[in-house]
């Protein structure tokens, strides 16, 4: 994914704001994040605008979060940020964009989970949102479907990550993915996912988890997908905590399912932190140390 040239400032996103929503008009506005898709500028303390800056594909993603977020965000059990006003494109930004709830926190590729409760806390969150979508809801692609789809890319991100010296043990990589993909498929009801659990996407307050954000992937498939977020962004022994807690029970092959996507995400990430270590674009050094540690999580259990 490349990102547009177009300058968002603070002064531009003022304007947007004055220009389509001109009560929320004087706030102040300053830099929150930049991310894969969207750049998050605070407005005032309680409130955040989220504009595409991505090439390809993050309008149709914002204009998910905006349709679907409100409708399941009142029976989720940890903050997350609820879209509030929809701003259409204009002479000023060619784009949509979307004011929503601010959520506080860091982000935990930079203030890891390290509270044992929080298995618990992202159980009854991925609880609440595993709930049956409607035959509308949006098709997550490569998240939340078969498994086996994923194969080749899996097998090129190994070889990756092997050459750059990221992974020392590629044969055991290799059997948790065979074993995952010959788990029996999801078969039930697609459900409602995040279908982006990850480090930078979970909020922390002292490692405990504080709250969910960057809905814009939100999907319908199979849970495994989430559930691999267990490995992700729980400390040592916190996917056996999760699994306890998690409803309805999960079974033995989702579970190996959910494995499978956890080591297709860390080599993800490994990539991503080396990019960013080297300067390469596409890098974010901070997701390096998280998909470390999920490795050794993984391989060890």
């Amino acid at each position: 994914m490349t990102h547009s040239t177009f300058d968002i400032t603070a002064e531009l996103v003022g304007d947007l704001v004055r220009d389509q929503h001109p009560d929320l008009a004087g706030r102040p506005v300053r830099l929150g994040a930049r991310g894969w898709a969207n750049q998050v500028w605070r407005l005032g303390d309680d409130l955040a605008v989220r504009l595409p800056w991505a090439v390809t594909g993050a309008d149709e993603l914002l204009h998910n979060e905006h349709t679907w977020l409100p409708v399941l965000a009142p029976g989720l059990p940890l903050p997350v940020p609820v879209p509030q006003r929809l701003g259409v494109p204009s002479a000023r930004f060619p784009r949509p964009w979307l004011i929503t709830t601010w959520v506080p926190g860091e982000p935990a590729d930079r203030a890891p989970v390290t509270s044992r409760d929080a298995a618990a806390s992202l159980a009854g969150f991925l609880t609440a949102l595993h709930r049956p979508a409607p035959a509308d809801a949006p098709q997550g692609w490569d998240r939340g479907g078969p498994l086996a789809d994923q194969s080749e890319a899996f097998a090129a991100g190994v070889a990756m990550a092997t050459d750059r010296g990221l992974v020392d043990d590629p044969d055991a990589v290799r059997a948790i993915w065979r074993d995952a993909v010959t788990a029996p498929p999801w078969d039930g009801p697609r459900l409602w996912l995040h279908a982006d659990l990850h480090p930078a996407n979970v909020v922390t307050d002292g490692g405990a988890l504080c709250g969910i954000i960057d809905f814009g992937d939100m999907c319908a498939g199979d849970p495994a997908y989430d559930l691999s977020a267990a490995w992700l962004l729980l400390p040592d022994g916190g996917a056996d905590d999760f699994y306890a807690a998690y409803r309805p029970v999960a079974d033995a092959a989702t579970r190996r399912r959910a494995r499978g996507w956890a080591m297709a995400r860390v080599l993800s990430g490994l990539l991503i932190g080396d990019n960013g270590v080297h300067g390469r674009p596409g890098g974010k050094a901070t997701w390096g140390p998280p998909a470390r540690a999920a490795l050794h999580r993984l391989i060890s259990s």
